[in-house]
């Protein structure tokens, strides 16, 4: 098994303080709003907090600054429920924890769980908290998730754009996708790239539904019975 550390994602900053890669040129989220779209893509487009249960599984390629877990974390708190959300998240480039605290500072009204999830990052091989248990999976997702034993309920796609993040939209990986989801789960992402959906077809019902902000689609689906 390849034990090579992880190399820490390299970020430049625009003037409202929000990050992009500087390896894939692209922003981490919206400069329109990124809780907001994170909220109307990942959660609304998963059916989300309506399908919250107990022990539900939500996984992620792409944890990039962790906003989409804290909007999901913060939801499941709002819904009620009385125990730990599980959230996997599959990432090759890892945020250093002084990039992760900068970029989580644009969300005051997410600072309590900034703070409780900052606390503890780096963690391996898991993060246990009364309600959340999170891990994080480090190295190219085309070699971890086959390796995966668990099963999504949701799916957050959030890689970096397809043309200049591929990886993470192949046909291989998003098979795999559908492998490691449970029965009647569903997936969510802001793209609607023609090759992505077709993928996707192979085992999900996709739909394209109305994007964020400028995004004028974005593409749902749940598993194919």
């Amino acid at each position: 098994m390849d034990r090579t550390p992880p190399q820490n994602a390299s970020l430049t900053w625009q003037p409202d303080g929000s990050p992009v890669s500087a390896r894939f040129d692209d922003p981490y989220f919206s400069t329109a709003g990124g809780l907001e779209e994170t909220r109307h893509v990942f959660l609304a487009g998963n059916d989300l907090p309506a399908r919250f249960r107990p022990r539900f599984h939500i996984a992620e390629l792409g944890f990039g600054t962790g906003l989409n877990l804290l909007a999901a974390w913060q939801a499941w708190r709002k819904s009620g429920q009385t125990t730990p959300l599980h959230f996997t998240s599959f990432e090759a480039f890892p945020l250093s924890r002084p990039d992760l605290r900068r970029a989580l500072a644009q969300w005051p009204e997410l600072a309590p769980l900034a703070a409780a999830l900052l606390a503890h990052y780096p963690f391996q091989p898991r993060l246990e908290l009364p309600d959340l248990v999170f891990e994080l999976i480090l190295g190219d997702a085309r070699k971890t998730l086959p390796r995966w034993q668990g099963h999504a309920d949701a799916w957050f796609l959030d890689g970096f754009s397809p043309s200049k993040n591929p990886e993470l939209w192949g046909e291989a990986l998003l098979d795999q996708v559908g492998q490691h989801t449970a029965t009647g789960g569903s997936f969510a992402t802001y793209t609607a790239a023609g090759f992505v959906r077709r993928a996707l077809d192979a085992r999900f019902e996709v739909h394209r539904i109305s994007g964020f902000g400028r995004k004028r689609h974005m593409s749902v689906g749940k598993l194919r019975g």
